[in-house]
């Protein structure tokens, strides 16, 4: 006995034998393997760091040499 898929069929047929077609869906499935690229959890917790990292910097840098950011680098 061979595992054959089903076929699965989109259509219906009413009381006086008129067919009425429709399109048929795909199963949907969820990838279980972690996606480091794209609008991902991980890539939104690594954005989120760096932008602290960065704030905390430059905080940092203003408070050790008493100039802003663009004041140091002749802005």
């Amino acid at each position: 006995m061979t595992d054959e898929p089903k076929t699965r069929t989109a259509f219906t047929k009413d009381e006086r034998g008129l067919m009425n077609n429709w399109a048929i869906e795909p199963r949907m499935y969820v990838d279980q393997e972690e996606k480091r690229f794209g609008m991902t959890e991980y890539a939104e917790i690594v954005n989120g760091r760096l932008a602290m990292f960065g704030l905390t910097g430059v905080l940092l840098l203003e408070v050790v040499t008493g100039k802003g950011l663009l004041q140091i680098l002749g802005f």
